[in-house]
């Protein structure tokens, strides 16, 4: 089996099967990285190039070590140092990579839609890092990796999602990523930062985070982002973490075998206080380990299916 797209732009539109074969894939790549010899040749011969024009830590550098560990050819480019600030359109700047032999890239933007823009028009593979409030694909699958990793499935799970739902690309492509798998996704946030018809999507919106964590088997806090905002959408920082930040409280209305899981970069006493951060329910560390290991498989994914075409 193989994925039937040469890009990955979001799990929206991503088949059940294949969400399991890239997580049956990064079961295999995790056994890679956890041996003494992280070098494969999974890749040798393949050109990767990350296109970043926003700030990343987490995604960037584990899609960089992924091609690098898998023996690719690999380079980054960053909006503040390429041509661009000429007045480059994207289009052109993604032409322009394509054009150097270029197999993958790995694009984020502020923009929502902007890899699905680009991709028909290159002969390149486009995986979609991030883009704007849409999809954030390869986040969603390292989170429902690390999910069935301990829990070994999604079926009749309850999990919360809890904080700024409505700028949040993440929730939105855990939302159908784990709907897909026969978990039930409950939501909470303030209700000017919970988007319109949300429930449209299956998830079930909830009036507050107690609500949501009730009986819950994951909890997943969300960043707070507030560069995204235009305009005040809460009253105080303190008031919104007094109702939505994932407290030893909501902790204790959850399963006492819940996972608490976060996208990263969390900011503490906000969306959760330390101390369950570092609990011993937290798998947010075991994420970022898992994030390398489902980008080693998606790119492995997609120059296979490059291969036989």
């Amino acid at each position: 089996m193989q994925l039937s797209s040469k890009d990955l732009l979001g799990l929206k539109d991503l088949p059940a099967e294949e969400i399991r074969l890239i997580l049956d894939t990064a079961e295999k790549m995790k056994v890679v990285l956890s041996s003494g010899n992280k070098k494969t040749s999974h890749l040798q011969g393949k050109s990767i190039v990350t296109l970043f024009y926003e700030n990343s830590t987490r995604t960037r550098l584990s899609f960089e070590m992924a091609s690098k560990f898998m023996g690719a050819s690999s380079a980054n480019i960053t909006s503040s140092g390429s041509s661009i600030n000429k007045g480059e359109s994207l289009l052109d700047t993604a032409r322009t990579i394509d054009m150097m032999a270029t197999d993958i890239i790995v694009m984020r933007h502020p923009q929502s839609g902007a890899p699905h823009m680009i991709a028909p028009f290159l002969n390149a593979s486009v995986v979609n890092a991030g883009d704007g409030m849409n999809e954030h694909p390869t986040q969603a699958l390292l989170d429902i990796f690390t999910i069935q990793e301990k829990k070994g499935s999604l079926k009749g799970m309850k999990i919360a999602i809890v904080g700024d739902i409505y700028h949040s690309r993440v929730a939105r492509s855990n939302i159908w990523g784990m709907q897909k798998l026969g978990a039930d996704v409950y939501l909470a946030g303030p209700g000017t930062l919970m988007p319109k018809e949300i429930e449209l999507t299956g998830a079930t919106v909830c009036r507050n985070g107690a609500q949501a964590c009730e009986g819950a088997d994951v909890i997943m806090g969300l960043r707070l982002q507030l560069e995204r905002q235009k305009k005040c959408l809460f009253p105080s920082i303190s008031e919104y973490a007094a109702f939505f930040s994932v407290s030893e409280r909501m902790m204790a209305l959850a399963k006492k075998d819940v996972l608490i899981l976060h996208p990263g970069p969390c900011n503490h006493g906000v969306e959760m206080p330390t101390i369950v951060y570092d609990s011993p329910q937290s798998v947010i560390n075991e994420q970022v380990t898992n994030g390398v290991a489902i980008r080693m498989a998606v790119l492995y994914l997609l120059s296979s299916r490059r291969n036989t075409l």
